[in-house]
């Protein structure tokens, strides 16, 4: 029940200089929504808590912006840090909403060199990042000229989706914690390259007797340990790390041609979890190992919470603000670096996050100015640790 809030950096094309990219956009975005019935509703509540969508056609809020005084490369391309605050390139929440009702609010700013920065504020309770990815290279497709989607079509199907509320075993839904006794986490961005990835990657591979591992679970099993040793834990503290899974692949039976185009939340959040003295101690392939077997146990676990068969107090969907444990997610592969309006893919792709005190880690693509690898977008730790896990991360032996 939050809104991702994500900035989408495009470029200026020289035979484009005519074209308004935010007349353009809106009217695919238009033709788009006709494809995907609940972004132009709205959520509704039940006296429960429970939330549906309403198709009501209420509409999708598109803001339209001009930065006139500078450039994207005065601003270079919105690096961290922003030289713009986030709040003037994202949607607002119009005063006649009710933001928690909001399901997709859109804001392009074009700059005086004829870029542009898409402003996405997105409900994560209708569409993961698959799913909204999904629905960016639609308009995307229909900006370009396309008459009809050549891709696969939205499909929504959320009632074939496994509902463990109607088992025996009933699940309460996870909310949003308490901020009032969490700590303020620090902002950092942090570039690795693909040459300390792939050494990795190698060692891992040696180690294990050929066995792979992706860069994701390099770069995140570096960040755990890493953020661990910063903190300073005690050795006897369990740690944990929270990965979300996608598992359409899992649900190819029950939804319409193997869960292809669905772009409705299809994930789990997968949890692995070991002593803090372990973690620290341990060399980053074994803790590579540790997240791997996660991993391998997905399927059997998300089976048992599909059927209703975890214990009632037991709920993978619950963030919690316990500093102890790290929320990863991985925007490499969702598609957003793809998507294309007809000014070409993204320069690079912005997540923001608006949960100051979860710690969180998000790893994206590089920006096109940096050498190939990963970035890993953090919010994980509190200001005065922050520069021992900024070295940790920079140390990837």
């Amino acid at each position: 029940m939050v809104l991702i809030e994500s900035l989408h950096v495009f470029k200026p094309v020289l035979d484009k200089v005519t074209t308004s990219p935010a007349r353009t956009i809106e009217k695919a975005l238009a033709k788009a929504l006709v494809h995907s019935l609940p972004d132009p509703g709205r959520l509704t509540f039940s006296d429960a808590g429970n939330a549906a969508v309403n198709c009501n056609n209420a509409g999708v809020w598109f803001t339209e912006a001009a930065a006139t005084t500078c450039s994207l490369e005065e601003v270079n391309y919105l690096e961290h840090p922003l030289m713009i605050p986030k709040e003037e390139l994202l949607p607002p929440t119009p005063p006649q909403e009710k933001e928690r009702e909001l399901i997709l609010l859109v804001q392009v700013t074009v700059f005086s060199c004829g870029g542009f920065v898409i402003g996405y504020r997105s409900s994560h309770a209708v569409a993961d990042g698959t799913g909204a990815a999904q629905f960016m290279t639609v308009v995307g497709q229909l900006a370009r000229g396309a008459e009809v989607i050549s891709i696969i079509e939205p499909q929504w199907s959320r009632e074939l989706m496994p509902d463990p509320s109607s088992a025996l075993a009933p699940v309460v839904i996870a909310g949003l914690p308490d901020p009032s006794c969490a700590k303020p986490l620090e902002y950092l961005a942090v570039d690795i390259s693909a040459d300390q990835i792939g050494r990795l990657k190698k060692q891992y591979n040696m180690a294990y007797g050929g066995v792979r591992c992706s860069a994701f679970d390099v770069v995140v099993a570096k960040a755990w340990q890493s953020r661990t040793r910063a903190v300073g834990f005690d050795a006897d503290t369990i740690v944990h790390l929270c990965f979300a899974m996608n598992t359409r692949a899992l649900l190819r039976d029950m939804l319409p041609r193997g869960g292809a185009g669905f772009y409705g939340n299809s994930y789990y959040i997968m949890r692995v979890s070991a002593t803090a003295g372990m973690v620290a101690r341990s060399s980053v392939t074994e803790v590579v190992r540790i997240i791997q077997e996660g991993k391998r146990r997905m399927p059997a676990e998300f089976a048992r919470w599909a059927a209703g068969e975890m214990p009632v107090d037991v709920d993978p969907y619950r963030i919690t603000a316990d500093y102890r444990t790290l929320l990863v997610s991985d925007w490499t592969r969702l598609g957003f670096a793809e998507v294309d309006y007809g000014w070409g893919p993204p320069v690079h792709v912005v997540p923001l996050t608006n949960l100051s005190y979860v710690a969180t880690c998000i790893l994206v693509r590089p920006s096109a100015h940096k050498t190939a690898g990963a970035r890993l977008i953090t919010q994980c730790i509190t200001a005065d640790r922050v520069a021992d896990f900024h070295q940790g991360m920079l140390d990837m032996s």
